[in-house]
């Protein structure tokens, strides 16, 4: 009666429980409660209920359930993932084993020790359960539950043991009561300190939470103050998105000048090797036209072939500066009308866009847009003509299909950046086509010398590097607007400034005469001392070789002692140890009236930047021609 009545405060306690968190377990315990309080009401009404009979299998069936739902419950306590179809499989066994077991045993402690040898296992699985959760979880009342849940083990372990004694049948019986107490007790433990610890937790996230609320309402404060500033910056301040792009352009720009400033660079140390290379080439062709004329005509005509392509190839060297070099002061520049000069390159360029493409079938239409009473353009017309060429013929290239080239001029204002206040009448010329167009990555660099999207085709990339080149020395912009399938536009927009005009100098007259004279020609290659011993001694000079400055400096001091002084000195301009400037400066310190020619492969690169190079009368580019030389020499020498 004792065990009953402590069985039914459990189920009260689990029932108030079950109401107040609303948790399965709970829900499960309490079912397995009842079973066993069944149980015990049975065992009151029936204590010697015979083996075998409806009212034997009947409390085994409810001890059975009540041990099945109370592991049940422990398990779905702790977490475990255990499928509910065992549960139901492990009563069924003790339901059927109840069931058939009295057919075969005749003793009622043989028919229940299976029964309840399996409860008391279940049990003590589940207090491994339970000290497992202690293990991981500072939870006493897991701890509690462990040691209950062994001790209940053991008692439903003994329990048909204890049927065959009265007195350990009674003791049996209040040591379940106090055990079941002692179970409800530790579960009461466990469930307020999970409740605890889960408070504590959601407490510590709560916190946490306001913490990053109050973060981001701090963010939300700075964000609001820096959107705040930037309003009143564009409220203040109009054309902060105009400015934004411009700084943008002007970056790009800078960019893009650095990365030509950088090839231009290495464009002119490949001029130089190139005019070094070309110079046996000019020189040896010059000396065999003028020290045989009684070559044969086909071999004259060879050797003049050769002659124009080292020309060529020395033109071609001299262009591939073009793209970074600046506009100088000596260079001639004149008024031009430029819708003039769009004409005359639109006829120039007639055989390329109306009858090559008419030989291949297709119809290419050049049209112009001509602004009338156009200011005249502050210029080099031949500059500005190959700048145009160059645009119409890589439009052509864009039309496969054939299509439309339109040549628009107009003119307008923009603010001048020496004075903002002061407006700066610009000139602009466009070219468009509707062609294939191009990608934006390709656009990005189709200002860039030796990029070409024709290289199968034979393009060399610097069409568009020369007209870039052609407008910063024009001081001058670019604009190319482009898009695949929709065409391109180029826009050249040139400042219409007043300038000085330099006077064109007068090219020096040669010489009549062909005077002989004792030279020192100085350069650290052994192919080029020797073409200047070849080509000079055909003009009947007396040559001396040195093969650096400091032997020719040695020679040229030698010569003064014995008084029969040198009349002039070529030297190169790089050579290793002494160079060509310091064996200039040296000599001229010596004898001032000496002329000095320097003779180097930089040549023309060094006057077209104005490059003044002291204790120098006379700078000659490599490749050098003999006849220029020798009037060079006819002018210099008293």
């Amino acid at each position: 009666m004792v065990s009953l009545l402590s069985v039914w405060v459990l189920v009260g306690l689990f029932y108030y429980l079950n109401q107040y968190t609303r948790r399965q377990y709970f829900t499960v315990w309490t079912a397995a409660w009842l079973f066993y309080a069944l149980w015990l009401t049975l065992c009151l009404t029936a204590p010697e209920a015979r083996v075998g009979s409806l009212m034997f299998m009947f409390k085994q069936w409810c001890i059975a359930i009540s041990a099945v739902f109370l592991l049940w419950g422990s398990l779905a306590f702790l977490g475990l993932p255990v499928r509910q179809r065992l549960f139901g499989l492990f009563m069924a066994f003790l339901m059927v084993w109840t069931f058939v077991s009295p057919w075969v045993l005749s003793s009622a402690a043989q028919v229940q020790m299976p029964v309840f040898f399996l409860l008391g296992s279940g049990s003590l699985f589940a207090a491994s359960c339970f000290y497992r959760l202690r293990k991981k979880m500072p939870y006493v009342g897991a701890g509690m539950l462990s040691l209950g849940f062994v001790l209940w083990g053991v008692y439903l372990g003994t329990y048909p043991v204890s049927l065959m004694d009265s007195n350990l049948r009674s003791a049996g019986f209040f040591a379940a009561a106090v055990l079941q107490l002692f179970i409800a007790v530790s579960m009461i433990v466990l469930v307020l300190e999970e409740v605890r610890y889960r408070t504590e937790q959601m407490r510590a996230e709560m916190e946490a939470v306001r913490s990053e609320k109050q973060e981001l309402q701090v963010k939300i404060l700075s964000a609001e103050s820096q959107c705040r500033s930037l309003y009143d910056q564009v409220r203040l301040t109009e054309g902060v998105q105009k400015a934004y792009d411009e700084l943008r352009r002007t970056q790009s720009g800078v960019v893009r000048q650095e990365r030509l400033r950088a090839l231009g660079q290495m464009a002119s140390g490949i001029a130089h090797d190139v005019n070094n290379a070309l110079s046996p080439i000019s020189a040896y062709t010059d000396l065999l036209l003028l020290a045989v004329p009684e070559m044969p005509e086909s071999a004259r005509r060879y050797i003049k072939t050769i002659q124009r392509c080292g020309e060529d190839i020395a033109h071609i060297v001299s262009r591939m500066r073009e793209f970074y070099r600046p506009q100088v002061e000596t260079e001639s520049l004149s008024k031009a009308n430029v819708n003039a000069v769009i004409e005359e390159t639109i006829e120039l360029t007639r055989p390329r866009w109306r009858d090559l493409a008419q030989r291949q079938g297709l119809l290419i239409q050049v049209q112009c847009e001509q602004a009338p009473n156009l200011p005249e353009l502050l210029c080099d017309p031949r500059d500005l003509r190959e700048a145009l060429t160059n645009l119409i013929f890589n439009a052509v290239d864009a039309l496969p299909q054939g299509g439309r080239i339109t040549l628009v001029t107009d003119s307008f204002s923009r603010p001048d950046p020496e004075h903002e206040w002061a407006a700066l009448p610009h000139l602009q010329i466009q070219v468009r086509d509707n062609g294939i167009g191009m990608d934006e990555q390709t656009r990005q660099h189709c200002l860039e010398p030796f990029f070409s999207t024709k290289a199968q085709r034979g393009g060399t990339g610097l069409g568009l590097a020369m007209v870039y080149g052609m407008m910063r020395r024009h001081e001058g912009s670019i604009d190319i607007e482009s898009a695949p399938g929709a065409g391109t536009c180029v826009r050249l927009s040139f400042p219409l400034r007043e300038k000085n005009m330099p006077a064109a100098k007068a090219a020096p007259e040669p010489s009549p005469s062909n005077r002989s004279f004792k030279l020192l020609c100085v350069d650290d290659e052994p192919e080029l001392r020797e073409l200047l011993h070849d080509c000079l001694g055909g003009f009947q000079h007396d040559v001396t070789l040195a093969s650096s400055a400091m032997e020719g400096l040695q020679l040229f001091q030698a010569a003064r002692q014995q008084n029969q002084p040198f009349q002039a000195i070529i030297t190169d301009l790089g050579m290793p140890g002494m160079d060509g400037r310091q064996l200039a400066h040296s000599i001229k310190t010596e004898s001032p009236n000496t002329p000095v020619i320097m003779m180097t492969g930089w040549g023309s690169m060094m006057k077209a930047d104005g490059e003044h190079t002291a204790d120098v009368d006379a700078l000659l580019g490599k490749p050098v021609r003999l006849m220029e030389l020798n009037n060079l020499l006819q002018q210099l020498c008293h």
